[in-house]
């Protein structure tokens, strides 16, 4: 696929500094083992969050969802 640009993404996501927020998130997702939902091309984990986000498959919500990423205290 031809390279994301942050309009592409912006159609999604209401400002770049959500954009920010729910990109790292689900990349963070991806780097930690979560299946891709767009094809992985050998591209970085934010690569294919932004192409995720660009191709609507994950939006804002993502920020409601809980981070497994670290254990609860």
């Amino acid at each position: 696929m031809a390279r994301v640009t942050v309009e592409d993404c912006l159609d999604n996501v209401d400002n770049r500094f959500q954009l920010v927020l729910v990109a790292s998130k689900r990349a963070r997702q991806i780097a930690m083992g979560a299946d891709p939902m767009v094809e992985w091309d050998r591209d970085k984990p934010t690569v294919v969050a932004l192409r995720e986000i660009a191709e609507d498959f994950v939006g804002p919500s993502i920020l409601d969802e809980p981070d497994h990423s670290a254990p609860a205290v």
